[in-house]
């Protein structure tokens, strides 16, 4: 079976892509792809994902330069979800700036930012 047929996608072609950094464990983020994003990602070494937003392919850090060297892709044991285990270039996984997208914590009823801004988003991007 070839890999991508291996992979149940939603109705709107997809699946998520959980991204976790090879070194720590730590999650890092949870994304999409398409089945191009797939390929290109097995093919490069190099993650690429689908935007919902944008309705665009892309490969992570083509802006910012925190692209994701891919050292594994696992597929969950119902077909439905994918992990890829990276090392991520410049310590930040997260458009805001920090190392992790997961970086707010349920304290009671409300969520804490519990991790710090590494680099400001505006020096990484040039605007807000």
């Amino acid at each position: 079976m070839n890999s991508l047929d291996a992979i149940k996608w939603t109705d709107d072609g997809l699946v998520p892509a959980i991204a976790q950094e090879a070194s720590t464990g730590r999650v890092l983020t949870l994304a999409w792809m398409n089945r191009d994003a797939f390929a290109r990602t097995a093919a490069t070494g190099e993650a690429h994902y689908w935007s919902r937003s944008r309705r665009a392919l892309w490969r992570k850090g083509e802006q910012s330069g925190h692209v994701q060297k891919v050292r594994e892709v696992r597929l969950d044991c119902d077909g439905d979800a994918v992990l890829l285990v990276v090392e991520q270039l410049g310590g930040i996984a997260c458009h805001t700036g920090r190392e992790r997208c997961f970086f707010r914590k349920l304290e009671g009823e409300r969520w804490v930012e519990v991790d710090p801004v590494i680099k400001d988003p505006r020096e990484i991007y040039g605007h807000e």
